[in-house]
């Protein structure tokens, strides 16, 4: 009998329908080399879930999320909602629902595909080759810490307030998840804070110092003040296997990384829960870039980061490991063939629309076998 896996699908504002039309057709032809059957639920989340609930996500919603084996998202935000209350604005939706399942540790892979060396803003030696991992805290820190918000103090001056704060158990968590993924790749591990400044960076350093030190001494570890880090991705990429770091910093530096590949719609990203009783655990995938409202609807969106993240979903949630390298591979063959999306180095005369992105990679994925 077939595996069944419960996918919960939110396509989101802006691109996010169009790059998500490419992952549904994928998931069909992940069905039928694999045996696997996807049950799929679609719904709601930011600008849309707004319109339609009232609410950047519904408890309906997120109930779904609950009972799902995984959630795909395609992306949220746009000028449309920007003038809504703070809690009704289309992102509140993305960390509320990566609040709710608990999804602490967030992994955005920087990978630098051969045939796409020339598209980084650096020189081609400094790229070819580049594989690394960054782990975000995800559901702690500055993001999410109290007391915030704009207050008036009694001189009429306004401030506004956000508290960074993490823990023992938070900090503990995101360390094994870079220890465990370093451990299954080129086993270092550079962790970041500000430590020479902030004391919520001397705890970091101290807690991953100690977890490392207890359980993970085969693991390479280094520690590097995060502003530094920022320059030695400029400066020397390569030198980085996995970085772990907090919700702030791990914002900026993995959208730094990104840029080292050439362009954000090439980019996927995992955000994963504890492992329970049952050895699952929760998680949400999806791209890097946000939701491009301006070239919404033209079909033009590079389709590629989202089909990647249902890659790393495929991995990750399924353990179906050949079929994300297959669509993996099958991503390189087609970028390696030349062809292209707008935001993608080539011939603009014959960049490919989102549909026919979609199409050439499905494609070559069932040729591969």
């Amino acid at each position: 009998m077939s595996k069944v896996f419960k996918i919960l699908i939110l396509p989101g504002d802006g691109i996010g329908p169009e790059v998500m039309a490419e992952v549904s057709k994928l998931m069909q032809a992940v069905e039928k080399s694999s045996g696997v059957k996807f049950e799929t639920t679609f719904d709601d989340i930011g600008g849309a879930a707004y319109e339609r609930y009232g609410s950047p996500l519904d408890k309906t919603t997120l109930d779904t999320a609950k009972q799902s084996h995984a959630v795909l998202l395609g992306a949220v935000g746009g000028e449309k909602w920007d003038n809504l209350e703070f809690s009704l604005k289309p992102e509140q939706g993305l960390l509320r629902i990566r609040k709710e399942l608990e999804l602490f540790a967030n992994l955005r892979p920087a990978m630098c595909f051969e045939s796409m060396v020339d598209a980084s803003s650096l020189k081609p030696e400094l790229v070819a080759g580049l594989d690394i991992m960054i782990v975000r805290e995800l559901t702690g820190g500055i993001y999410f810490g109290n007391p915030r918000g704009i207050e008036t103090l009694a001189d009429g001056t306004r401030q506004g307030v956000n508290t960074q704060t993490y823990n023992t158990k938070e900090i503990q968590r995101v360390a094994r998840v870079a220890f465990e993924l370093a451990r299954k790749r080129d086993n270092r591990v550079v962790s970041c804070e500000k430590s020479n400044v902030m004391e919520s960076g001397i705890l970091w350093r101290e807690e991953v110092t100690a977890i490392h030190n207890n359980e993970y001494k085969d693991v390479e570890l280094a520690h590097m003040y995060a502003d530094n880090c920022a320059m030695q991705l400029v400066r020397n990429p390569k030198q980085f296997d996995v970085i772990v770091t907090d919700n702030l910093f791990g914002d900026i530096l993995s959208d730094e990384a990104s840029m080292l590949t050439g362009s954000l719609g090439m980019l996927p990203s995992a955000s994963l829960g504890e492992i329970d009783e049952n050895n699952f655990r929760k998680a949400l995938y999806e791209p890097v870039h946000g939701s491009a409202p301006d070239i919404a609807g033209q079909g033009i969106a590079n389709p590629i980061a989202c089909i990647l993240s249902f890659a790393m979903c495929l991995k990750y949630s399924f353990e179906m490991n050949d079929q994300a390298e297959k669509i993996s591979q099958a991503v390189n063959d087609v970028l390696a063939a030349g062809h292209r999306t707008k935001d993608l180095i080539g011939n603009s005369e014959i960049n490919l629309s989102t549909q026919e992105m979609g199409d050439k990679i499905i494609d070559t994925f069932i040729k591969l076998g």
